[in-house]
């Protein structure tokens, strides 16, 4: 056990951990910055290209990471690569310790940064071309496909969303859908009828994602036909649901019904002295800028809670 006792532990290096770690140095808090991986990044590292971050347009997701760590280490961030197991309330008021598997740490704040993982088609070529051709995100990917042909899999808002900012840009959109109904909002579903560069194949499952060193295409299995298809494509844009990492605070905090931490742009948790940023965050949108913007918001909310409940 560490017996060193921290101002603010951050679970999580990802955006939202990282921009809050640069804000908690900043402002002078005895700061920690936990993750299971020692590459820094989190979901950013899939990313082949990253356009739409202020300031810095197209620098590689591995690229974009390295300068987030390198402004961190530059200010001193102490970094520790552990798996978090558990985070006990102790019977000090507003204390906590944070069981990793390798020490014990103690903290006055946390904040929860472990951010939100895609949901996977699991199919052969997913895990072998993403960022080569795959992506689950077509507001950050998108611009990389125009004039090219696209497929978008998924029946929910998020996947007619893609499909009609895709067909803004690209020449073809299939929106691939497993069922015969869509399960988005109407207005979003006649707005993507009314577009003449998408077509929806429904009924359909991807079976495989096809090419060399980037995707080409991808097979297709039609459920009442029975029959199978290649359709060629050269992006395949994956809509079918994102999950929180929220296992290690389910018993701690309060969540909604898909499992993400119930917290306004304070960052502030229902449980005193615990904050969430980032990805795992309840919010409208799940973004690199917004997670920094997180974080930061995050350690205001850690300084005034701080101040209130420590320096009486």
């Amino acid at each position: 056990m560490e017996n060193e006792l921290y101002d603010v532990v951050i679970i999580g290096a990802g955006p939202a951990g990282m921009g809050a770690a640069v804000y908690a140095v900043r402002a002078g808090l005895k700061t920690v910055v936990i993750d299971r991986s020692p590459l820094s990044g989190g979901q950013i590292l899939t990313t082949y290209e990253v356009d739409n971050y202020l300031g810095l347009p197209s620098l590689s997701g591995g690229e974009l990471s390295d300068k987030f760590r390198e402004h961190a280490d530059q200010l001193g961030v102490k970094f520790i690569t552990a798996n978090v197991q558990a985070i006990e309330e102790t019977a000090e008021l507003s204390k906590y310790r944070i069981h990793t598997d390798k020490s014990i740490l103690q903290s006055k704040t946390i904040i929860l940064a472990t951010g939100a993982s895609h949901s996977l088609l699991n199919v052969t070529g997913e895990k072998e071309f993403t960022g080569m051709g795959v992506s689950y995100c077509a507001t950050c990917d998108g611009a990389f496909f125009r004039k090219r042909t696209v497929a978008v899999i998924g029946g929910g808002d998020v996947a007619v969303e893609d499909a009609i900012f895709l067909s803004k840009i690209c020449q073809k959109v299939y929106l691939i859908h497993r069922r015969d109904q869509l399960r988005a909002v109407d207005s979003l579903q006649k707005k993507l009828f009314s577009l003449e560069n998408v077509a929806v194949l429904w009924d359909s499952e991807v079976q495989e994602i096809t090419g060399t060193d980037k995707v080409t295409g991808i097979s297709l299995y039609h459920k009442k036909s029975c029959e199978q298809s290649q359709l060629d494509v050269d992006g395949v844009f994956i809509a079918v649901g994102i999950v929180p990492d929220t296992e290690l605070c389910k018993e701690l905090v309060e969540m909604d019904e898909k499992g993400y931490v119930i917290a306004d742009e304070t960052c502030t948790t229902s449980k005193k002295g615990i904050f969430a940023a980032g990805d795992i965050r309840k919010k409208q949108m799940r973004q690199i800028i917004t997670a920094v913007a997180d974080g930061a918001n995050a350690v205001g909310s850690v300084q005034s809670f701080l101040n209130k409940t420590f320096c009486k």
